[in-house]
């Protein structure tokens, strides 16, 4: 299926590995051009040029080292975007999880370290990239979160309580700027990234699995048999972005293998 992205410029956050990488690469073989963000300047580049042999057409990739926490990195990422390409049509957010863990383990400054991560960066990143994406035919915002906004999941008290801001974010969003930018979520469950396998490994040193591999078995326990393939995310990213998706906004998306034992 041609989604019609071609041409197009999508920003990318947390881009240099995991989901971001994957929603990226469905970008790219699109023919978007993109902008690729990461904190890492040498995972950065090999990504890029990983992204740079999967582009087709006339497609670009441009990377851009950053922290989103950073308010002045967040400016300079997006600055650099109009830059490049005099235009912002897709914007695509993606963060690394916080760490693991129950409650009573977590201290304030836990909790106020994962709301920057989490929320600030998504909140200050589309506040300064609204403008641009409302010009010409408008475009598209596409938050990459996780499922444990619709279902809590063990020792992740952090990603539990704090995602949901981006959810009510995401669908205020999806009033206030439209008819030119629809915004949507996807929820991910577990797919074979990087992310799983720090949470495994912490959970073996929390004793709650004996080694790795059972702990692989655990988190790939959903209709399917399987842990996800992160590229199958990162084409649901580029169907969201696409013209093909032109009547869904202020949608959350669940991906996760039929996983999850919400009906809604």
């Amino acid at each position: 299926m041609d989604l019609n992205i071609d041409g197009n410029v999508a920003l990318t956050t947390g881009s240099s590995s995991g989901l971001g990488f994957a929603s990226a690469k469905a970008l790219v073989r699109e023919g978007t051009n993109v902008v690729i963000n990461g904190r890492d300047q040498d995972r950065l580049e090999e990504a890029a040029e990983e992204l740079r042999e999967e582009a087709t057409g006339d497609a670009r990739v441009v990377a851009v080292q950053g922290d989103l926490t950073n308010e002045d990195d967040v400016d300079e990422l997006v600055d650099t975007t109009l830059e490049e390409f005099d235009r912002l049509d897709h914007l695509v957010t993606s963060v690394g999880g916080p760490p693991s863990g129950a409650f009573l383990e977590t201290s304030d400054e836990d909790w106020e370290e994962a709301y920057e991560l989490l929320v600030m960066s998504v909140v200050r990143l589309t506040r300064k990239v609204a403008e641009p994406l409302q010009a010409d035919d408008g475009g598209t915002i596409v938050n990459i979160t996780s499922r444990s906004v619709k279902e809590a999941i063990d020792g992740l008290v952090l990603s539990n309580s704090v995602r949901m801001s981006v959810i009510g974010l995401e669908k205020t969003l999806s009033k206030e700027l439209a008819p030119e930018v629809r915004s949507n979520a996807v929820l991910p469950g577990p797919h074979e990234t990087g992310r799983i396998e720090d949470l495994i490994e912490q959970a073996i040193e929390r004793g709650e699995y004996e080694n790795y591999e059972e702990g692989l078995d655990d988190w790939g326990a959903n209709p399917l048999g399987r842990i996800g393939d992160p590229i199958e995310l990162g084409n649901t990213v580029a169907f969201l972005s696409s013209p093909k998706s032109g009547y869904i906004n202020g949608e959350t998306v669940t991906i996760d293998g039929g996983a999850s034992q919400s009906n809604l």
